[in-house]
């Protein structure tokens, strides 16, 4: 083995003493976390008790969350309904508007602009925007009155009604991100391809589905995965809008427990279900592309 030169072993000792802030926090803050909330699932700990207060109770905590605790089991039914709505809503309409966009159209930069900035704008600010919207005497139910629709639904208080304003700010602020990913995507598809269809007699409507579908495939398998984990992750939008109460998912449910409770064995219990329920749904899909991405 070569032995390292002098210039060498300082650039080394250079290099490690750039990262050690980094690592520091990242072992403090990432690591030790983990490993912490893993060992705390198995413990009952009431946070104001001090490190004294922690017992040790095994399974008892995953016990209680499936056999006796309701609102665990409605949080994680929310929590599903989420994923499942708003992951494939948003990747559908970015996929459309993107396809329109990258067309021949006016004001293209502008529009993706429009489309881009609720994406990055504060959830917080967007789910008041939403709150607003969906009030009993919003704008959205004005509209209905005008329609001539007698009682307006009560949107936000409703146990039922309140999941649509979610859905819909977690949609509106996903659509963004999606639809840039898919404009990259798009300018990799080779032209050529097109050109033979049209050669060929192909319509808009077959191009579509033969050529533009099949080569954005590891783009769509990739928004899936990325699109879910935020939908299961869900909390800004359901804790402002007021419907942590009726319609709570998993984050919230660990939040009230571990902040408002002081429960945090309890809550890291929870904690690791919601990891084990994305790991299993990301092996899912992982083991479903092989039949439909293209690469």
């Amino acid at each position: 083995m070569k032995k390292m030169t002098k210039a060498q072993r300082i650039e080394n000792r250079d290099g490690w003493l750039f990262m050690a802030p980094a690592m520091v926090i990242f072992l403090t803050l990432v690591v030790f976390a983990i490993i912490a909330s893993f060992l705390l699932a198995f413990t009952e700990w009431n946070f104001l008790s001090g490190l004294k207060g922690i017992q040790f109770v095994g399974l008892d905590n995953f016990i209680k969350l499936f056999t006796r605790d309701r609102k665990f089991k409605m949080a994680l039914g929310n929590t599903i309904l989420y994923a499942v709505t708003v992951a494939p809503i948003s990747i559908l309409l970015a996929l459309v508007f993107a396809y329109m966009i990258n067309d021949k159209v006016y004001f293209k930069k502008f529009n993706r602009l429009c489309f881009f900035v609720p994406y990055i704008s504060s959830m917080v600010a967007l789910a008041a925007v939403f709150r607003f919207l969906f009030r009993s005497d919003g704008p959205i139910n004005l509209i209905l009155t005008t329609l001539g629709v007698q009682e307006v639904p009560k949107w936000l208080t409703n146990s039922t009604l309140c999941k649509i304003p979610i859905i819909c700010v977690m949609v509106y602020a996903g659509i963004g991100f999606n639809l840039i990913v898919y404009m990259a995507a798009l300018q990799n598809v080779p032209r050529e391809l097109y050109e033979a269809a049209e050669v060929d007699g192909a319509s808009k409507g077959k191009q579509f589905f033969k050529i533009t579908l099949p080569m954005l495939s590891p783009t769509t398998f990739y928004l899936c995965i990325v699109r879910l984990i935020a939908a299961f992750k869900a909390f800004s939008a359901i804790n402002i809008m007021g419907s942590s109460g009726n319609a709570p998912s998993l984050v919230t449910e660990i939040y009230a427990n571990a902040f408002t409770s002081y429960k945090f064995g309890y809550a890291s219990a929870e904690a690791w279900v919601l990891v084990a329920v994305i790991l299993v749904v990301t092996a899912i899909q992982f083991w479903g592309q092989k039949k439909w991405v293209h690469y």
